[in-house]
């Protein structure tokens, strides 16, 4: 069975097998941890029935995604399974191959890719012009986590097993205003 972790947004989401459960809350690195165990529990499932756990890698919040990422990979560790990372963009994109994908960023600008034009920032502006190339644009509601098993699924088959790191698309709110 493989557990998706979703900390890249306000709350908590969790996937495993049909099963699909979101957490609204404040206090994501408070909760995770205890929240992850009851999510198990619900689905009658032990740690080790786990084969592989997906986590969101981003684009998000900057907190959210580390803390995620940490936890998916100390739970990997100490079950001795693998850890994949799948970007909201892969999730996405998977139900539509064919979107152009724009994310607000929530200062703005927007975080977009498509088929064809890896992760980064646009204006609105850029946008407007770029996003008529495609047959729609997603983005602007939220992506559907079941699709990251099937994602994860296929890059274990394809041992296309990466190191997880944060997809980080602009530097922080403290990167940028740091006063060297």
């Amino acid at each position: 069975m493989i557990l998706i972790i979703n900390t890249s947004g306000n709350g908590l989401e969790f996937v495993l097998g049909d099963k699909h459960k979101s957490i609204e809350t404040t206090r994501q690195s408070l909760e995770l941890a205890t929240a992850t165990g009851e999510f198990m529990r619900e689905c009658g499932a032990t740690w080790s029935d786990l084969t592989a756990i997906g986590v969101v890698i981003g684009p998000g919040s900057f907190t959210g995604i580390r803390l995620g990422i940490a936890y998916a990979k100390g739970l990997a560790m100490g079950l001795n399974i693998p850890v994949i990372g799948v970007s909201a963009f892969e999730l996405y994109l998977n139900e539509y191959p064919d979107a152009f994908v724009a994310i607000d960023s929530g200062r703005n600008d927007l975080f977009v890719a498509a088929h064809d034009i890896a992760p980064c920032t646009m204006d609105i502006s850029e946008i407007e012009t770029r996003q008529m190339s495609y047959p729609r644009t997603v983005g602007h509601k939220p992506f559907d986590l079941m699709r990251a098993t099937k994602i994860v699924a296929d890059k274990i088959a394809h041992n296309d097993i990466a190191p997880v790191v944060p997809m980080y698309l602009r530097p922080s709110y403290a990167e940028e205003n740091a006063k060297c």
